[in-house]
């Protein structure tokens, strides 16, 4: 993969619709929480902020998926979010979406590619 890239863990640190790896990014100059997780055997990542106000939804650290592990779900608010699309399907910003971050897997482990993931709002 050709860019800037950034290590952000071991391929194995994230369990199928379990626990993910939080990070950091910058954005607008800010260091600005974010986070990656695995669903349905691929890597995804996203701002660690809820659509509906900007608090991070994880309940305990590392947890962002509902029981079922299927959905993500906002700690604070109980927004429902697709863990691969990061769109809201129930809660206070139904329609909205996480802004995702463009990541990889290589060689057993997990990649922020930095280009792309810029103050793009």
């Amino acid at each position: 993969m050709a860019g800037r890239e950034r290590l952000i863990c071991a391929g194995a640190a994230l369990e199928e619709g379990g626990t993910g790896v939080k990070f950091q990014v910058e954005r607008y100059g800010k260091s600005v929480p974010a986070f990656a997780i695995r669903y349905d055997g691929v890597v995804h990542s996203y701002l660690n902020q809820c659509a509906h106000v900007p608090v991070e939804l994880d309940w305990s650290e590392g947890m962002f998926f509902d029981l079922s592990g299927l959905y993500l779900i906002c700690a604070t608010h109980g927004a429902t979010y697709l863990p691969e699309t990061g769109r809201c399907i129930r809660g206070p910003c139904t329609g909205g979406s996480l802004k995702k971050l463009d990541v990889f897997e290589r060689d057993g482990s997990v990649y922020l590619s930095e280009e792309g993931n810029v103050d793009d709002g």
